[in-house]
């Protein structure tokens, strides 16, 4: 049998030993040296501040209610409709460091992500700012008109096209400043946005579609002409085209006003709206629990899903929040990822949310509330 016999130990083997551990931690230091200093290219998501709708925030140097209703009755609330941020560690000039992204990976409220998710190449950092403030002001458009609607006022809204794409089926049919009125028939001059008329023309597909318009006289006067065209939209990547862009100018039938410094991106739609349901009826629409949500709104009501969700709950849960309002859409990220402590029911519109919201304050069934998958 063969048999491996150790060498003997040789006289110089403690010297050997002696010098080998401080190579080791030197090499260690440098290592560590480089990981703290040397940028990755990546970017890190965490939890962000917590603004409660039915509270105050400071604007302009001064404490200022998020929402503000003049014109029309409002009524006393309780506990709190929180919406909540993600703050992103890094951007294109200034990135986390290895250290920095390594703990994240180990941290379950942290996401670590590459840096063109959030800043695309040949995008700057500026860019990606103006246009998260442009996301938040239609968001709030849509979440006041959402809410309006939903007690039953109308919101008078006009779609205007603000451009035509060269070659695409609108060309030589629309023009700038033209005011879409009705796809097939059906109005888009009460409680609509851009969601609306995208969500028309997809219903439509590539049939022709009667396209109802208004356009301003040619003489230069105020009156207007109304119109009709067909336009046969395109197919591109699964989505519906008519080739224009489009605004929105809305008139609402009393003044809402919501006011919060510093935060862009879409995703408060769904908790807006709440807060302003809850300041317009009589009662305490959350039952004067601490209750956390996020999602997009059209005017509609309908919720869309969000970025940084995972982080959102833990923002929720950290702020003492118990109950979670998550998009339906966004259940694949949220399945598993539930932090203790923390109630999450899945709602794809606003109705559902007033639901969930109402079963609560009536200390309903809850387990009757739609909820993302366990596994």
């Amino acid at each position: 049998m063969a048999r491996f016999v150790a060498p003997a130990s040789r006289p110089n083997t403690p010297a050997r030993r002696g010098w080998l551990g401080p190579v080791v931690l030197a090499i260690a230091l440098l290592i560590g040296i480089v990981l703290s200093v040397l940028p990755a290219p990546y970017l890190i998501e965490q939890p962000g501040p917590v603004f409660d709708t039915l509270g105050t925030n400071e604007f302009d140097g001064k404490q200022t209610p998020l929402i503000t209703i003049e014109g029309h009755e409002t009524y006393p609330t309780a506990g709190s409709l929180d919406l909540l941020t993600v703050s992103v560690l890094g951007n294109q000039a200034q990135r986390p460091n290895w250290a920095e992204i390594v703990s994240a990976w180990f941290d379950p409220s942290k996401a670590v992500i590459p840096v063109e998710a959030i800043y695309p190449t040949g995008v700057s950092n500026k860019q990606v700012d103006q246009q998260n403030t442009i996301d938040m002001e239609q968001s709030q458009k849509s979440a006041i008109t959402a809410a309006l609607a939903h007690e039953g006022f109308d919101v008078t809204t006009k779609i205007a096209v603000s451009a035509v794409e060269k070659g695409s089926p609108a060309d030589g049919v629309l023009k700038k400043g033209d005011v879409i009125r009705s796809i097939n028939g059906t109005s888009l001059s009460k409680n609509s946005d851009v969601d609306s008329l995208r969500a028309l023309v997809a219903e439509n597909g590539t049939k022709p579609a009667k396209i109802t318009y208004t356009r301003g006289s040619s003489s230069g006067s105020s009156g207007t002409t109304l119109r009709t065209a067909t336009v046969t939209p395109v197919e591109q990547s699964g989505t519906y085209l008519l080739g224009i862009g489009a605004s929105v100018a809305y008139t609402f039938p009393f003044t809402v006003s919501l006011k919060l410094a510093d935060v862009g991106g879409p995703s408060a739609g769904q908790m807006f709206a709440l807060g302003i349901i809850d300041k317009l009826t009589p009662g305490e629409l959350n039952g004067g629990k601490k209750v956390a949500g996020t999602g997009t709104i059209t005017a509609g009501g309908t919720i869309g899903a969000i970025g940084g969700i995972r982080q959102k709950m833990y923002g929720a849960r950290d702020s003492g929040a118990t109950v979670f309002l998550a998009p339906k859409s966004n259940c694949s990220e949220v399945t598993g990822h539930i932090p203790s402590g923390l109630d999450v029911y899945a709602v794809s519109d606003l109705d559902d949310s007033v639901t969930v919201l109402e079963t609560i304050a009536d200390k309903g069934d809850t387990a009757a509330l739609p909820t993302c998958p366990a596994s």
